[in-house]
């Protein structure tokens, strides 16, 4: 063969692989067209939004405040035998009772941290 025939070949390649690359690109483009219509569609389906005067308001006392508190906790009650379960109806909300000491317990240094045995930290 002479040195045309492989430059035909070589460049028939090339252009297949132009043609092919610009055929996945087509199909990508057609596939982000068809998925924005689709948003378009299922947006329109869609309840409206909110008009301003629908939108929710402060109450009239202002602002809801958060409320901390101390808890008591509460033991959970032991079944009859080892074999028997706890239905969760023989159970007591866990925590409902306000703790009579209502100060925050905070870290002490020296105390156990959350690296465990709450030594100093060197030897």
């Amino acid at each position: 063969m002479s040195n045309m025939t492989f430059e035909l070949a070589a460049s028939s390649g090339e252009v297949l692989d132009v043609l092919a690359a610009f055929a996945g690109g087509l199909i990508i483009a057609g596939a982000l067209v068809g998925a924005v219509l689709l948003g378009v569609r299922l947006g329109d389906k869609e309840s409206p939004r909110p008009r301003p005067e629908e939108q929710p308001r402060l109450p009239a006392t202002g602002a809801i405040r958060e409320t901390r508190e101390m808890r008591e906790a509460e033991e959970v009650p032991v079944a009859a035998n080892e074999t028997e379960r706890l239905m969760p109806y023989q159970l007591r909300h866990a925590g409902t009772r306000r703790g009579e000491d209502q100060r925050r317990r905070r870290w002490l240094p020296g105390s156990s941290g959350s690296f465990g045995s709450g030594g100093l930290g060197h030897t």
